[in-house]
């Protein structure tokens, strides 16, 4: 018997006003499975994820996670999923310490101050604990937000953007927790603009144009080359 997939999208349509910008989408992700989705600014990229997340309901369709729908059952998807947006969403005036101990506790997790460390020492961010984040530099606060999906251990990862603007120390930790994310059963999706390496952890490829899914894919048969010819035809944009 074939397992349910851990995320699970059916005739998902989002209209803003006049514009349809997402127009019927239908995608599983399963466990252990890391899905890339690529598209042109406006291609619905961004929407997909936060319906997915519960920041954003559909007009029309469903989307579940671990079979609990994002828009009806929200409390019971927030604990199962990580985000990593595109902004840190940090908070300049607390401490390290604090800001992750203020995002524990709305979440309902563990906030006693061994937990906290550990988690600031997987980002590299242990010895500026108490420091106020108005201090730290772009990527310092991309490790701070990073330091968020650790503490939470998640099953399902939902990455926007990821790569935009981290230092060394948090691409390293990014590319690590998607391999062992992954092996550990966890599933991932990722809105990404990138055809180099941040594909590397992709099991499959979906395009989204037009507010549909163009192209679905597996990853690994596909040269470089092949993925931005497949781009350029499905969405008439140059990579």
């Amino acid at each position: 018997m074939v397992a349910d997939p851990l995320i699970r999208v059916r005739g998902l349509v989002r209209v803003f006003g006049a514009t349809r910008v997402l127009d019927g989408v239908d995608l599983d992700v399963a466990a252990g499975e890391a899905v890339a989705l690529l598209g042109p600014n406006g291609a619905g990229k961004t929407t997909l994820l936060k319906i997915v997340a519960t920041l954003l309901r559909p007009t029309r369709g469903t989307a579940t996670v671990a079979g609990h729908d994002c828009a009806r059952e929200p409390e019971a998807v927030r604990p199962l999923i990580g985000v990593v947006a595109h902004g840190v969403q940090v908070y300049d005036d607390l401490t390290a310490r604090e800001n992750l101990r203020f995002w524990a506790t709305l979440s309902g997790l563990p906030a006693d101050r061994d937990t906290l460390t550990q988690a600031l020492a997987e980002v590299d961010l242990e010895r500026h604990a108490q420091t106020r984040v108005r201090t730290f530099s772009a990527g310092m606060k991309r490790r701070l937000a990073l330091a968020r999906v650790g503490l939470a251990r998640p099953r399902v990862l939902l990455l926007d953007e990821p790569f935009a603007a981290p230092d060394a120390r948090a691409r390293k930790w990014l590319e690590g927790r998607r391999e062992t994310f992954k092996a550990g059963g966890g599933a991932l999706m990722m809105a990404t603009h990138s055809f180099g390496r941040e594909l590397g952890a992709a099991d499959r490829l979906a395009i989204l144009t037009g507010g549909r899914i163009a192209l679905d894919t597996p990853r690994a048969a596909l040269a470089p080359d092949d993925v931005q010819r497949l781009y350029a035809a499905h969405t008439e944009e140059a990579p």
